[in-house]
Protein backbone atom coordinates (compact mmCIF):
# COMPACT_ATOMS: atom_id res chain seq x y z
CA UNK A 1 0.00 0.00 0.00
CA UNK A 2 1.34 3.14 -1.13
CA UNK A 3 1.71 6.05 1.71
CA UNK A 4 1.36 9.25 2.03
CA UNK A 5 1.81 11.82 4.54
CA UNK A 6 -0.17 14.98 5.74
CA UNK A 7 1.08 17.67 8.14
CA UNK A 8 -1.77 19.51 9.74
CA UNK A 9 -5.49 18.06 11.12
CA UNK A 10 -7.66 21.44 9.77
CA UNK A 11 -10.35 21.37 7.33
CA UNK A 12 -7.45 20.82 4.20
CA UNK A 13 -5.87 18.27 5.60
CA UNK A 14 -8.58 16.82 6.81
CA UNK A 15 -10.29 16.98 2.99
CA UNK A 16 -6.80 15.47 1.64
CA UNK A 17 -6.75 12.80 4.24
CA UNK A 18 -10.52 11.64 3.26
CA UNK A 19 -9.63 11.73 -0.90
CA UNK A 20 -6.49 9.89 0.11
CA UNK A 21 -8.18 7.07 2.37
CA UNK A 22 -10.89 6.58 -0.52
CA UNK A 23 -8.68 5.98 -3.31
CA UNK A 24 -6.81 3.09 -1.19
CA UNK A 25 -3.96 5.03 0.54
CA UNK A 26 -1.78 4.69 3.71
CA UNK A 27 -1.93 7.99 5.22
CA UNK A 28 -0.55 9.06 8.03
CA UNK A 29 -1.58 12.42 9.51
CA UNK A 30 0.66 14.24 12.15
CA UNK A 31 -1.41 16.56 14.10
CA UNK A 32 0.21 18.50 16.90
CA UNK A 33 -2.67 19.97 19.37
CA UNK A 34 -3.49 18.63 21.53
CA UNK A 35 0.37 17.94 22.33
CA UNK A 36 0.52 21.42 21.74
CA UNK A 37 -2.35 24.18 21.19
CA UNK A 38 -2.38 26.89 19.29
CA UNK A 39 -3.74 30.37 20.84
CA UNK A 40 -7.17 29.98 18.69
CA UNK A 41 -8.20 26.40 19.11
CA UNK A 42 -9.99 24.81 21.99
CA UNK A 43 -10.02 21.05 21.21
CA UNK A 44 -7.08 18.32 19.58
CA UNK A 45 -10.43 17.41 17.38
CA UNK A 46 -10.03 17.45 13.65
CA UNK A 47 -11.59 20.11 11.32
CA UNK A 48 -12.43 22.51 14.88
CA UNK A 49 -13.77 25.29 13.07
CA UNK A 50 -11.91 28.26 15.47
CA UNK A 51 -13.79 31.51 14.42
CA UNK A 52 -17.47 31.83 13.19
CA UNK A 53 -19.49 28.46 13.04
CA UNK A 54 -20.69 29.53 9.86
CA UNK A 55 -19.88 28.18 5.97
CA UNK A 56 -21.35 31.15 4.45
CA UNK A 57 -24.63 30.99 2.24
CA UNK A 58 -26.29 27.77 0.35
CA UNK A 59 -27.81 29.60 -2.62
CA UNK A 60 -25.77 28.36 -5.53
CA UNK A 61 -25.70 31.78 -7.01
CA UNK A 62 -23.55 33.28 -4.21
CA UNK A 63 -20.14 32.22 -4.89
CA UNK A 64 -19.31 30.25 -1.46
CA UNK A 65 -22.09 28.70 -2.09
CA UNK A 66 -21.45 27.31 -5.83
CA UNK A 67 -17.81 26.35 -4.39
CA UNK A 68 -19.96 24.15 -1.54
CA UNK A 69 -21.46 22.44 -3.85
CA UNK A 70 -18.92 21.64 -6.12
CA UNK A 71 -16.72 20.05 -3.07
CA UNK A 72 -19.71 17.96 -2.89
CA UNK A 73 -19.20 16.44 -6.37
CA UNK A 74 -15.74 16.12 -5.21
CA UNK A 75 -16.39 13.88 -2.22
CA UNK A 76 -16.64 16.28 0.37
CA UNK A 77 -15.54 15.35 4.33
CA UNK A 78 -16.49 18.82 5.09
CA UNK A 79 -19.94 18.96 3.56
CA UNK A 80 -20.82 15.45 4.91
CA UNK A 81 -19.88 16.42 8.31
CA UNK A 82 -21.94 19.81 8.20
CA UNK A 83 -25.16 18.30 6.70
CA UNK A 84 -25.12 15.89 9.67
CA UNK A 85 -24.46 18.96 12.42
CA UNK A 86 -26.23 21.45 10.48
CA UNK A 87 -27.69 24.33 12.93
CA UNK A 88 -30.64 26.32 11.62
CA UNK A 89 -29.02 29.99 10.23
CA UNK A 90 -31.39 31.01 7.36
CA UNK A 91 -29.69 31.02 3.88
CA UNK A 92 -26.79 30.03 5.20
CA UNK A 93 -24.81 27.05 6.56
CA UNK A 94 -23.90 26.73 9.73
CA UNK A 95 -22.95 24.06 12.18
CA UNK A 96 -22.74 22.50 15.86
CA UNK A 97 -18.95 23.30 15.64
CA UNK A 98 -18.06 20.92 18.37
CA UNK A 99 -20.33 18.16 16.90
CA UNK A 100 -19.05 18.76 13.20
CA UNK A 101 -15.44 18.34 14.51
CA UNK A 102 -16.45 15.06 16.19
CA UNK A 103 -17.67 13.88 13.17
CA UNK A 104 -14.73 14.53 10.78
CA UNK A 105 -12.49 12.74 13.62
CA UNK A 106 -14.52 9.18 13.84
CA UNK A 107 -15.12 9.55 9.99
CA UNK A 108 -11.03 9.81 9.42
CA UNK A 109 -10.60 7.19 12.37
CA UNK A 110 -12.92 4.95 10.74
CA UNK A 111 -10.25 3.91 8.14
CA UNK A 112 -8.31 0.99 9.10
CA UNK A 113 -5.50 2.63 7.06
CA UNK A 114 -5.45 6.16 8.72
CA UNK A 115 -2.81 6.48 11.12
CA UNK A 116 -3.08 9.85 13.55
CA UNK A 117 0.04 11.05 15.09
CA UNK A 118 -0.10 13.92 17.53
CA UNK A 119 3.62 15.71 16.70
CA UNK A 120 4.66 18.68 16.06
CA UNK A 121 6.53 18.22 13.23
CA UNK A 122 9.48 20.45 11.95
CA UNK A 123 9.43 19.87 8.29
CA UNK A 124 8.30 17.75 5.79
CA UNK A 125 8.23 13.76 6.12
CA UNK A 126 10.08 11.36 3.73
CA UNK A 127 7.75 10.65 0.76
CA UNK A 128 5.00 12.48 -0.71
CA UNK A 129 3.78 14.93 2.08
CA UNK A 130 1.37 17.51 1.95
CA UNK A 131 1.25 20.45 4.04
CA UNK A 132 -2.04 22.00 4.86
CA UNK A 133 -0.94 23.21 8.79
CA UNK A 134 -2.94 26.47 8.15
CA UNK A 135 -2.42 30.26 9.13
CA UNK A 136 -1.42 29.11 12.14
CA UNK A 137 1.89 26.84 11.41
CA UNK A 138 4.28 26.48 14.46
CA UNK A 139 7.49 28.59 14.09
CA UNK A 140 9.62 25.68 13.23
CA UNK A 141 7.93 24.73 10.21
CA UNK A 142 7.22 28.34 8.93
CA UNK A 143 11.14 28.63 9.44
CA UNK A 144 11.41 26.03 7.44
CA UNK A 145 9.12 27.22 4.70
CA UNK A 146 10.96 30.41 4.68
CA UNK A 147 14.10 28.90 4.34
CA UNK A 148 12.71 26.71 1.18
CA UNK A 149 11.35 29.53 -0.46
CA UNK A 150 13.92 32.65 0.46
CA UNK A 151 11.58 35.00 1.95
CA UNK A 152 9.71 35.04 5.31
CA UNK A 153 5.85 33.92 5.24
CA UNK A 154 3.68 37.00 5.18
CA UNK A 155 0.73 37.68 8.01
CA UNK A 156 -2.43 39.24 8.36
CA UNK A 157 -4.53 39.13 11.88
CA UNK A 158 -7.40 37.10 12.31
CA UNK A 159 -9.99 37.20 14.72
CA UNK A 160 -13.44 35.40 16.53
CA UNK A 161 -16.58 36.75 17.92
CA UNK A 162 -18.10 35.84 21.44
CA UNK A 163 -20.60 33.24 22.34
CA UNK A 164 -23.09 33.64 25.04
CA UNK A 165 -26.04 31.51 26.53
CA UNK A 166 -29.08 32.02 25.04
CA UNK A 167 -31.01 31.45 28.21
CA UNK A 168 -29.21 34.88 29.53
CA UNK A 169 -30.26 37.10 26.33
CA UNK A 170 -33.38 39.09 27.71
CA UNK A 171 -36.05 37.95 24.97
CA UNK A 172 -38.34 40.58 26.42
CA UNK A 173 -35.85 42.86 24.25
CA UNK A 174 -34.53 40.93 21.53
CA UNK A 175 -36.54 38.96 19.13
CA UNK A 176 -36.54 36.82 16.17
CA UNK A 177 -37.28 37.41 12.69
CA UNK A 178 -35.59 37.01 9.41
CA UNK A 179 -33.93 40.06 6.99
CA UNK A 180 -37.23 40.89 4.65
CA UNK A 181 -39.02 38.34 6.45
CA UNK A 182 -38.04 35.47 4.21
CA UNK A 183 -39.64 32.88 6.48
CA UNK A 184 -36.91 32.18 8.62
CA UNK A 185 -36.53 33.25 12.30
CA UNK A 186 -33.64 31.38 13.18
CA UNK A 187 -31.51 35.03 14.10
CA UNK A 188 -31.97 36.32 17.63
CA UNK A 189 -32.15 40.61 16.90
CA UNK A 190 -30.84 42.92 19.73
CA UNK A 191 -32.40 46.02 18.89
CA UNK A 192 -30.83 49.51 19.29
CA UNK A 193 -32.08 53.02 20.04
CA UNK A 194 -30.06 56.12 18.36
CA UNK A 195 -29.43 57.17 21.55
CA UNK A 196 -28.12 53.53 23.13
CA UNK A 197 -26.26 53.23 19.70
CA UNK A 198 -24.39 56.27 20.46
CA UNK A 199 -22.91 55.31 23.88
CA UNK A 200 -22.44 51.70 22.51
CA UNK A 201 -20.30 53.02 19.43
CA UNK A 202 -17.97 55.64 22.00
CA UNK A 203 -17.54 52.64 24.89
CA UNK A 204 -16.70 50.33 22.35
CA UNK A 205 -14.20 52.56 20.11
CA UNK A 206 -12.54 53.52 23.75
CA UNK A 207 -12.17 50.34 25.02
CA UNK A 208 -9.15 48.88 26.02
CA UNK A 209 -7.44 46.00 23.90
CA UNK A 210 -5.81 42.98 24.37
CA UNK A 211 -1.80 43.15 22.99
CA UNK A 212 -1.05 41.32 20.20
CA UNK A 213 2.97 40.80 19.42
CA UNK A 214 4.25 42.10 15.85
CA UNK A 215 0.99 44.18 15.60
CA UNK A 216 0.82 46.59 12.36
CA UNK A 217 -2.90 46.65 12.00
CA UNK A 218 -2.42 44.25 9.20
CA UNK A 219 -6.24 42.88 9.02
CA UNK A 220 -8.00 40.68 6.89
CA UNK A 221 -10.81 42.87 5.22
CA UNK A 222 -13.12 40.33 5.30
CA UNK A 223 -13.10 39.39 9.01
CA UNK A 224 -12.27 43.02 10.27
CA UNK A 225 -12.54 42.80 14.29
CA UNK A 226 -15.25 44.73 15.44
CA UNK A 227 -14.00 48.24 17.27
CA UNK A 228 -11.33 48.52 14.16
CA UNK A 229 -14.19 49.03 12.04
CA UNK A 230 -16.24 51.44 14.01
CA UNK A 231 -13.52 53.92 13.92
CA UNK A 232 -13.91 54.40 10.43
CA UNK A 233 -16.12 56.46 11.50
CA UNK A 234 -20.12 56.14 13.58
CA UNK A 235 -22.21 55.32 10.43
CA UNK A 236 -19.38 52.58 9.04
CA UNK A 237 -21.11 49.46 11.77
CA UNK A 238 -25.37 50.58 10.98
CA UNK A 239 -24.14 49.95 6.98
CA UNK A 240 -22.37 46.56 8.26
CA UNK A 241 -22.79 44.32 10.40
CA UNK A 242 -25.61 46.32 12.26
CA UNK A 243 -27.37 46.72 9.62
CA UNK A 244 -31.55 47.89 10.81
CA UNK A 245 -32.75 47.10 7.21
CA UNK A 246 -35.38 44.23 6.94
CA UNK A 247 -35.16 43.66 10.66
CA UNK A 248 -37.83 46.15 11.74
CA UNK A 249 -40.89 44.86 13.87
CA UNK A 250 -44.31 46.21 13.62
CA UNK A 251 -45.48 46.41 17.28
CA UNK A 252 -41.80 48.34 18.54
CA UNK A 253 -40.33 51.61 17.54
CA UNK A 254 -37.93 51.77 14.80
CA UNK A 255 -34.54 50.66 15.20
CA UNK A 256 -31.76 52.15 14.90
CA UNK A 257 -29.22 49.70 14.54
CA UNK A 258 -29.40 45.88 15.32
CA UNK A 259 -26.66 43.04 16.68
CA UNK A 260 -27.68 39.62 15.12
CA UNK A 261 -26.86 36.33 17.04
CA UNK A 262 -26.38 33.28 15.33
CA UNK A 263 -27.34 29.35 16.89
CA UNK A 264 -23.87 27.94 17.41
CA UNK A 265 -24.80 24.37 18.68
CA UNK A 266 -26.84 21.74 17.68
CA UNK A 267 -28.86 21.87 21.28
CA UNK A 268 -29.68 25.45 20.68
CA UNK A 269 -28.92 26.52 24.19
CA UNK A 270 -25.35 28.87 22.50
CA UNK A 271 -25.06 31.91 20.58
CA UNK A 272 -22.28 33.51 18.81
CA UNK A 273 -22.49 37.48 18.18
CA UNK A 274 -22.22 37.60 14.44
CA UNK A 275 -19.47 40.06 13.00
CA UNK A 276 -18.54 40.52 15.98
CA UNK A 277 -14.65 39.76 15.82
CA UNK A 278 -12.76 41.37 18.73
CA UNK A 279 -9.78 41.83 19.75
CA UNK A 280 -11.04 43.50 23.46
CA UNK A 281 -9.98 42.52 26.58
CA UNK A 282 -12.24 39.86 28.12
CA UNK A 283 -13.51 42.35 31.07
CA UNK A 284 -13.78 44.91 28.56
CA UNK A 285 -15.97 42.62 26.02
CA UNK A 286 -18.00 41.60 28.91
CA UNK A 287 -18.60 45.40 29.82
CA UNK A 288 -18.90 46.77 26.14
CA UNK A 289 -21.08 43.79 24.90
CA UNK A 290 -23.35 43.90 27.48
CA UNK A 291 -24.58 47.60 26.72
CA UNK A 292 -26.13 45.71 23.55
CA UNK A 293 -29.93 45.98 24.17
CA UNK A 294 -31.12 42.64 25.38
CA UNK A 295 -27.48 40.98 26.61
CA UNK A 296 -27.61 43.08 29.62
CA UNK A 297 -27.32 40.03 31.70
CA UNK A 298 -24.92 37.29 28.88
CA UNK A 299 -23.66 35.29 30.13
CA UNK A 300 -20.24 34.49 28.15
CA UNK A 301 -18.78 30.71 27.70
CA UNK A 302 -16.00 31.95 25.57
CA UNK A 303 -14.73 35.39 24.48
CA UNK A 304 -13.66 36.68 21.18
CA UNK A 305 -9.92 37.11 20.38
CA UNK A 306 -7.40 37.87 17.87
CA UNK A 307 -4.43 35.71 16.26
CA UNK A 308 -1.86 36.27 13.63
CA UNK A 309 -2.48 34.04 10.51
CA UNK A 310 0.57 33.04 8.21
CA UNK A 311 0.56 32.27 4.45
CA UNK A 312 2.84 32.05 1.74
CA UNK A 313 3.57 34.05 -1.40
CA UNK A 314 1.74 31.12 -3.73
CA UNK A 315 2.64 32.67 -6.99
CA UNK A 316 6.76 32.72 -6.23
CA UNK A 317 6.57 29.16 -4.53
CA UNK A 318 3.78 26.36 -6.24
CA UNK A 319 3.63 24.69 -9.44
CA UNK A 320 0.11 24.44 -11.19
CA UNK A 321 -0.49 21.44 -9.13
CA UNK A 322 0.20 22.95 -5.83
CA UNK A 323 3.43 21.23 -5.67
CA UNK A 324 6.49 22.96 -4.07
CA UNK A 325 8.58 24.29 -7.10
CA UNK A 326 11.54 23.49 -4.81
CA UNK A 327 10.26 20.11 -3.83
CA UNK A 328 8.24 18.54 -6.02
CA UNK A 329 7.12 15.72 -3.36
CA UNK A 330 5.74 18.92 -1.28
CA UNK A 331 1.71 19.94 -1.83
CA UNK A 332 0.84 22.67 0.32
CA UNK A 333 -2.99 23.51 0.66
CA UNK A 334 -5.53 25.28 2.87
CA UNK A 335 -5.22 28.90 3.97
CA UNK A 336 -1.56 28.66 4.18
CA UNK A 337 -1.49 29.09 0.66
CA UNK A 338 -3.39 32.15 0.65
CA UNK A 339 -6.89 31.45 0.57
CA UNK A 340 -9.54 33.32 3.33
CA UNK A 341 -12.46 31.31 4.68
CA UNK A 342 -13.24 27.57 5.76
CA UNK A 343 -14.94 26.34 2.60
CA UNK A 344 -11.91 27.69 0.72
CA UNK A 345 -9.26 26.44 2.51
CA UNK A 346 -11.28 22.61 2.42
CA UNK A 347 -11.65 23.08 -1.21
CA UNK A 348 -7.34 23.60 -1.71
CA UNK A 349 -7.75 20.24 0.65
CA UNK A 350 -9.10 18.15 -2.02
CA UNK A 351 -7.13 19.60 -4.42
CA UNK A 352 -3.93 18.56 -3.09
CA UNK A 353 -4.73 15.39 -2.38
CA UNK A 354 -6.20 15.03 -6.32
CA UNK A 355 -2.54 16.10 -7.33
CA UNK A 356 -0.78 14.20 -4.85
CA UNK A 357 -2.59 11.32 -5.92
CA UNK A 358 -1.77 12.11 -9.99
CA UNK A 359 2.32 12.30 -8.71
CA UNK A 360 1.81 8.85 -7.34
CA UNK A 361 0.10 7.32 -9.76
CA UNK A 362 2.13 8.65 -12.43
CA UNK A 363 -0.77 10.46 -14.07
CA UNK A 364 -0.28 13.71 -16.63
CA UNK A 365 -1.71 16.55 -14.97
CA UNK A 366 -4.87 17.61 -16.25
CA UNK A 367 -6.09 21.10 -15.30
CA UNK A 368 -8.93 22.28 -13.58
CA UNK A 369 -11.67 24.30 -15.96
CA UNK A 370 -11.31 27.58 -15.34
CA UNK A 371 -14.95 28.27 -15.35
CA UNK A 372 -15.26 26.66 -12.10
CA UNK A 373 -15.13 28.23 -8.58
CA UNK A 374 -12.45 25.96 -7.28
CA UNK A 375 -10.25 26.58 -10.66
CA UNK A 376 -10.80 29.85 -10.74
CA UNK A 377 -10.02 30.29 -6.91
CA UNK A 378 -6.40 28.07 -7.45
CA UNK A 379 -5.80 30.10 -10.71
CA UNK A 380 -5.99 32.91 -8.79
CA UNK A 381 -3.64 31.67 -5.85
CA UNK A 382 -0.81 30.19 -8.85
CA UNK A 383 -1.33 33.56 -10.87
CA UNK A 384 -1.72 36.27 -8.99
CA UNK A 385 0.40 39.45 -8.84
CA UNK A 386 3.50 38.44 -6.22
CA UNK A 387 3.82 42.01 -5.48
CA UNK A 388 0.61 42.50 -4.08
CA UNK A 389 -0.41 38.75 -2.81
CA UNK A 390 -3.35 38.96 -0.25
CA UNK A 391 -5.56 36.34 0.64
CA UNK A 392 -8.98 35.94 -1.66
CA UNK A 393 -12.29 34.41 -0.91
CA UNK A 394 -14.68 33.04 -3.03
CA UNK A 395 -15.99 35.73 -5.04
CA UNK A 396 -16.99 36.16 -8.96
CA UNK A 397 -14.72 38.56 -9.68
CA UNK A 398 -12.18 35.76 -10.05
CA UNK A 399 -14.38 33.37 -11.94
CA UNK A 400 -13.91 32.98 -15.65
CA UNK A 401 -16.50 34.31 -17.50
CA UNK A 402 -18.68 35.15 -14.52
CA UNK A 403 -19.71 38.41 -16.89
CA UNK A 404 -21.18 36.64 -19.83
CA UNK A 405 -24.31 34.69 -18.57
CA UNK A 406 -26.93 34.32 -15.28
CA UNK A 407 -25.57 33.39 -12.28
CA UNK A 408 -27.77 30.08 -12.66
CA UNK A 409 -26.29 29.19 -16.33
CA UNK A 410 -23.28 29.47 -14.75
CA UNK A 411 -23.17 27.35 -11.53
CA UNK A 412 -25.46 25.04 -13.90
CA UNK A 413 -22.20 24.75 -16.30
CA UNK A 414 -19.66 24.89 -13.65
CA UNK A 415 -20.89 21.79 -11.41
CA UNK A 416 -21.19 19.89 -15.06
CA UNK A 417 -17.55 20.54 -15.68
CA UNK A 418 -16.76 19.55 -12.17
CA UNK A 419 -18.75 16.09 -13.00
CA UNK A 420 -16.35 15.55 -16.14
CA UNK A 421 -12.99 16.83 -14.57
CA UNK A 422 -14.02 14.09 -11.67
CA UNK A 423 -14.31 11.52 -14.22
CA UNK A 424 -11.56 12.15 -16.24
CA UNK A 425 -8.77 11.99 -13.68
CA UNK A 426 -11.02 8.31 -12.54
CA UNK A 427 -10.85 8.91 -8.99
CA UNK A 428 -13.38 7.54 -6.48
Amino acid sequence: MKKVNVIGGGLAGSEACYFLLKQGYEVHLYEKRPLKMTPAHHTGLLGELVCSNSLKSKRLDNACGLLKEEMSHLGSIMMEAARLTEVPSGNALSVDREQFAKKITSILCSFSNFHLHHEDVKEPKDGVTIIATGPLTSDDLAAYLSKQIGQDSLFFFDASAPIVKKDSINMNIAYRKARYDQGDDSYINCPFSKEEYEKFYYELTHAELAMLHDFDKNYFEGCMPIEVMAKRGPETLRFGPMKPKGLQMMDRPKAYAVVQLRQDNMFGDLYNIVGFQTNLTYPEQKRVFRMIPGLENAEFVRYGLMHKNIYICSPLILENNLSMKTNSNVFLAGQLIGVEGYVESAAMGILAGIYAFEKLENKHFKELPLNTMIGSLKNYIIHANPKDFSPMNANFGIFYGANQTSREELANKSLKLIDEWKESINVK
